[in-house]
């Protein structure tokens, strides 16, 4: 089937900030009462990262990955996450072609441009593992051949927190490869309002136009990363992540609470992330207000807890907040 290009759209030519505004108001037009969720979308296509999407069944997850997907011209393919799924069944196989007596490779749903592993703690760890190098080096190994994806590629998951049969839990080094983890929370009272509003009145089946090519988000994450950022807020930056290593250093309390903290990819994640929030809020610079926004998705997966922790009920975010509090803003 045919899809609109950008051209049709008037913002073939148009700047990347007022193109990534249009998607972000078609996103927020179809996905309603989850604009944290919508950005976040943008902030990790900017960062050419991949994001992790975790809330209970309901909340529309699905659906603004499927939108963002349709409103950029590009591939995408969802793949639903089940115990009985295969390593191949995403990377693809040899088929052996008689009539030339050699193998031949076919690639899997992976090899587009936006893949949605809908429900990803579904699958077993062989499976989840199927994706490490993708996301990683962002080719697939089949045999004694590497094939590179496409430059545009990024991987949107999702997952269910509620349910605990039949899921398995991803392994720390599967999380690391995502930029961001971000939870989705219940809509406020008036944006449930206007979900039922929009649902009684017919909401619309087709999907939306296109509205940026590749070459558009390319261009987008050059202008972000191109931001400028403070040698003082760089090192805060760095010191925030550092505090997740030792947290006895700024709050005693938490020492007992964190078994390891954030790697030097979070440092890198919570760079890029920071200038794509400026960068989508219309600045040149970054701030220290756009540091702490993005601090909790790009740490909270990153850090692993304690027994003790969990016996007490504390969260990743909450030693997030706490640090946050304590380390010095310059």
């Amino acid at each position: 089937m045919l899809r609109d290009t950008p051209s049709s759209t008037g913002l073939a030519h148009a700047p990347p900030g007022e193109v990534f505004a249009a998607i972000g108001a078609a996103l927020d037009a179809r996905v309603v009462g989850q604009r944290a969720l919508t950005q976040r979308l943008l902030v990790a296509l900017l960062c050419d990262g991949h994001v992790l999407v975790e809330g209970v069944p309901g909340l529309a997850k699905t659906t603004a990955v499927k939108t963002l997907a349709e409103l950029l011209e590009a591939d995408f393919h969802r793949i639903q996450f089940t115990p009985d799924l295969l390593p191949a069944d995403l990377t693809g196989t040899e088929v052996f072609r008689a009539e030339t007596g050699t193998f031949e490779f076919r690639p899997g749903p992976v090899f587009r441009n936006l893949v949605l592993a809908d429900e990803i703690n579904r699958a077993p760890a062989k499976v989840q593992s199927a994706l490490l190098e993708a996301m990683e080096e962002r080719q697939v190994s089949v045999g004694r051949a590497s094939y590179p994806l496409p430059e545009l590629f990024m991987v949107m998951a999702t997952q269910n927190p509620i349910e605990q049969d039949g899921t398995y839990p991803l392994p720390e080094a599967q999380l690391d490869r995502f930029l961001l983890h971000v939870q989705v929370g219940y809509p406020a009272p008036e944006a449930e309002h206007a979900i039922l509003q929009l649902a009684r009145g017919g909401a619309p089946r087709a999907g939306a136009k296109a509205i940026a090519s590749a070459a558009q988000v390319f261009a987008a994450r050059r202008a972000a990363l191109a931001l400028h950022m403070a040698p003082a807020l760089e090192r805060y930056l760095v010191e925030l992540v550092l505090a997740t290593r030792a947290p006895a250093a700024y709050d005693a309390s938490l020492a007992p609470l964190v078994r390891l903290g954030a790697s030097p990819r979070a440092t890198l994640g919570l760079d890029r992330a920071a200038r794509a929030h400026a960068w989508l809020a219309g600045r040149d610079y970054v701030s220290p207000e756009d540091v702490q926004a993005m601090a909790p998705d790009v740490l909270r997966h990153r850090l692993l807890l304690s027994y003790q922790a969990r016996a007490d009920g504390v969260g990743a975010d909450e030693i997030v907040a706490r640090l946050l509090a304590r380390v010095p803003v310059p």
